[in-house]
């Protein structure tokens, strides 16, 4: 029965992950090396891809920034109030409770065009949605509680005695932070920020109703193999697919090693 068991698991590995995997591989090289060269280095490809970069860049940095001050007020803000920490702790995780889609309508209803807050912005040259920052806005949305949750629990698990000490002693908040608090949330920032950098680069739903997926404007790699796949372009989606893919094969093993490292720290 055991090897049994073991069989299946191995069939179903097979199945959901190296069957589709190998069928992209074949899928991007279906008309040879020219045909994939191609396909990703196609003005729209380029561009894409660039965008993508972008949005991953900028939504790791938003993140990361907001996402350890997001922490700090949650564990240690006890002038918040243990029922105002309780709500916002529980709003934090509203990305994981609601689908990317309708995160980006919420965007969308809240500052589109036909907004008042859109609308201000887009009489001062500033659009929002249907521009690069509702992008951003969109993914820092469904990436926000990675950063937050990969904190916390190193904030609680060391405890502020260290920097209760280190304000007693005359330092200041920054100095309190930089001496001491960041060397022990260092690991854990780095590993949200590569789970950030790993979702933002996979993100679609979201993005596709903020961006407008106007090609040459506002398309991302994921929304441009949508359009591929809808344009029954098979081996162009396949050849941004499988960059997408091998990036995050690199992260993969770049967030193993920065799970090993935070559990050695």
């Amino acid at each position: 029965m055991k090897k049994l068991w073991i069989v299946l698991t191995y069939l179903v590995f097979a199945l959901l992950l190296v069957a589709p995997l190998a069928k992209m591989v074949q899928s991007a090289f279906a008309d040879g090396w020219s045909g994939f060269a191609e396909a990703v280095s196609r003005p729209e490809a380029l561009h894409a891809l660039m965008m993508t970069g972008l949005v991953v860049l900028c939504v790791t940095v938003l993140n990361g920034v907001f996402g350890i001050m997001t922490a700090l007020y949650l564990v240690r803000g006890k002038w918040l109030g243990r029922r105002l920490r309780s709500v916002m702790n529980s709003i934090v995780d509203l990305p994981y409770a609601v689908s990317p889609v309708i995160g980006g309508l919420m965007i969308v209803l809240l500052v589109g065009p036909d907004t008042a807050i859109g609308s201000f912005f887009e009489k001062i040259g500033f659009n929002i949605v249907y521009a690069f920052p509702g992008m951003v806005i969109a993914t820092l949305f469904v990436t926000f509680p990675l950063m937050v949750r990969e904190i916390m629990p190193v904030l609680e698990e060391i405890g502020d005695d260290q920097e209760q000490a280190s304000a007693t002693l005359g330092a200041y908040g920054w100095t309190t932070f930089r001496r001491v608090t960041w060397p022990s949330i260092r690991w854990g920032v780095a590993y949200g920020a590569v789970l950030t950098v790993a979702r933002s680069m996979g993100e679609f739903g979201a993005v596709l109703v903020v961006s407008g997926n106007i090609i040459n404007r506002t398309q991302t790699a994921t929304t441009l193999v949508y359009q591929d796949v809808e344009n029954f372009d098979i081996s162009a989606a396949g050849g941004i697919a499988l960059i997408l893919a091998a990036f995050s094969a690199g992260l993969l093993l770049l967030m193993e090693w920065t799970k090993k490292r935070r559990e050695v720290h």
